[in-house]
Formats: structure tokens, C-alpha cells, sequence
């Protein structure tokens, strides 16, 4: 990428951040790659509801279409979306919104929400840390307006995970937890403080 916006004289306000032309050879690439990895993320995850609905058939002994276990919402993240927008200039224009730490968050009404989220707007599930509170939030046409119809989709880190490994003490995090009121089940404990 950086190769891509020297030659295309592309600067961005952040060094952290990277782009190349939608058309050309770097950005077709990247967008190919993401296609993958989103495809790849959908299968994890209707895997995962797979065996969470399997899980429960079995422990409560039936079947889960019995459990009427259904997905209710399903939504991506850190993706790139060929959308329309209204611009400032109250112009029409066709973009790509790339979403990275976030997701969408589309208003009632839209037409790329699914009919039964007509009325409401589009859910945005964003979860906190642990310990702190979660939100359903819908879409607004505020939002739509100042974000391209986009929220976070979750509380963010505070540190990273090698920090969080050299600062925090698994067993402190578990207690601090604990004296929440909130249970954790993880294979090793010390996988804790990553999180």
C-alpha cells in the first residue's frame, strides 16, 4: 500500500493509515482479500450458532428447530461496501465505505434493512468490556447524514493485548470480575487479561 500512495500521491491525516486507488491493481487485491476474510467470518459465525443451537438440543434433550432457536440479527464489521449517499452539496454519489471499527448503522426505512427492521432502523450491537454494559442502538437518519449511516461497533481496547499481558495480573482481573458479579469460563486463566 504504501508503494501504491507514493506513486498515486495519496497522503492521509495519520500515518497509521493506508489506501490505494479503488481501480487499481492494490486496491483490487485488497478488496479481494477482504471479500475472502468476510466470507471467511460469515461461515465462522453460522458455524458457531451451528453448534450453540446443536449444544443446546442436547442439553435439553430435543431439537433445536423445538428450542425455536433462530438468528435474529447478523451484521459485519471492518468491511468495505459499495453504498449510495447523499453528499453536502445534496448530490447523490456512489461510494466505497470502508468501515473499519465499525459497521453499519443504516436508518428506518432504508432499503438495505432487512423488512423486519423497516420500522426501527438497523441494529448495532455494541458490546463493552468486560465488565461494563453492552447496547442495541438502531440506525438514525442523523447518523446517516454525518457517518454514511455508520456506529463503532464495540467499546475499542484500551491497551493491547501484549500490554495488557505485561500490565495486568490474570488473577486480580478475575476478582475485579468477580466482585461484579460476573462469571467467566476460558480455557486458561491467563487468557483473561488479553481480553
Amino acid at each position: 500500500m504504501e508503494k501504491a500512495m507514493k506513486r498515486d500521491q495519496i497522503q492521509t491525516n495519520d500515518r497509521q493509515l493506508a489506501c490505494a486507488l479503488i481501480h487499481s491493481e492494490e486496491g483490487q487485491d485488497y478488496l479481494k482479500g477482504m471479500c475472502a476474510a468476510a466470507n471467511y467470518a460469515w461461515v465462522n459465525r453460522s458455524s458457531m450458532t451451528f453448534l450453540a443451537r446443536q449444544a443446546f438440543a442436547r442439553c435439553f434433550n430435543t431439537t433445536p428447530d423445538d428450542l425455536d432457536m433462530h438468528l435474529i440479527y447478523d451484521v459485519s464489521h471492518n468491511i468495505a461496501k459499495v453504498e449510495e449517499h447523499m453528499m453536502s452539496d445534496g448530490k447523490q454519489k456512489t461510494l466505497l465505505v470502508h468501515r473499519k471499527g465499525a459497521t453499519r448503522a443504516f436508518p428506518p426505512h432504508h432499503p438495505l434493512i432487512p423488512v423486519d427492521y423497516q420500522l426501527t432502523g438497523q441494529p448495532v450491537l455494541i458490546g463493552g468490556t468486560m465488565g461494563t454494559c453492552s447496547y442495541v442502538l438502531t440506525g438514525t437518519e442523523q447518523g446517516m447524514k454525518e457517518t454514511f449511516g455508520s456506529t463503532c461497533h464495540g467499546a475499542g481496547r484500551a491497551l493491547s493485548r501484549a500490554k495488557s499481558r505485561r500490565n495486568l495480573n490474570w488473577y486480580e482481573v478475575l476478582d475485579d470480575l468477580r466482585e461484579k458479579g460476573i462469571a467467566i469460563r476460558v480455557a486458561s486463566p491467563k487468557l483473561v487479561q488479553e481480553e
